[in-house]
């Protein structure tokens, strides 16, 4: 498998959703959201698991955008603040209810331990691949060239530092959330070592 093999959707969906992370986004975040589609679509594809492009995709431009300052929330989870930016989003861009809702399904199931693939394959595979992004979980699972060239395109910078502070934040303000349990469980470790900044 090669990069350029990866399934990339071209919709006025995807477009808008690119805009919007591109907008908001610092260019870490940015990065780790289009890696987080492309690991994501890598692996699948790789192992023949049937998936939606389009939702896998404006998810994972949106997957993040709770915790910037525009849309942090003082009184939800980061990553429900990013499913209901999502469900307004997918609104506008004409979805359907059921698939706006399943936009902030996938969003909010990337923080769970565990998303089953015959549950909900967009949400299993946002959660592995924000994992592999974030904690470098499982990045042997993608082939060492699409590895390479993912990173070379879409480079890390400064995400670890970025993310480590974001998640800290999240913690401190809302320890009942999974980003609290997070910090509590060594979360900042697993960043600092994380292989893809080796």
């Amino acid at each position: 498998m090669r990069y350029d093999d990866i399934v990339i959707p071209d919709t006025p969906a995807c477009r808008g959703a690119l805009e919007v992370a591109t907008r908001y986004q610092t260019p870490s975040l940015l990065n780790h959201s289009v890696r987080a589609y492309l690991w994501a679509a890598a692996y699948a594809q790789s192992r023949a698991i049937d998936f939606d492009a389009e939702l896998l995709y404006v998810s994972s431009m949106l997957h993040d955008v709770g915790l910037v300052a525009e849309f942090d929330s003082q009184t939800v989870p980061f990553e429900e603040a990013g499913g209901h930016v999502a469900w307004a989003f997918c609104a506008g861009a004409g979805w359907s209810p059921e698939r706006r809702l399943r936009a902030s399904e996938v969003i909010v199931r990337h923080m769970w331990e565990e998303v089953p693939l015959e549950e909900d394959p967009e949400g299993h595979l946002l959660e592995l691949s924000t994992g592999m992004d974030i904690s470098g979980r499982r990045t042997e699972d993608i082939p060492d060239g699409v590895r390479r060239e993912v990173l070379e395109r879409h480079p890390r910078l400064e995400i670890a530092k970025e993310f480590a502070a974001c998640i800290a934040d999240q913690g401190a303000r809302k320890p009942s959330s999974i980003a609290g349990r997070f910090v509590r469980n060594g979360a900042a470790d697993r960043i600092a070592n994380n292989p893809l900044d080796a």
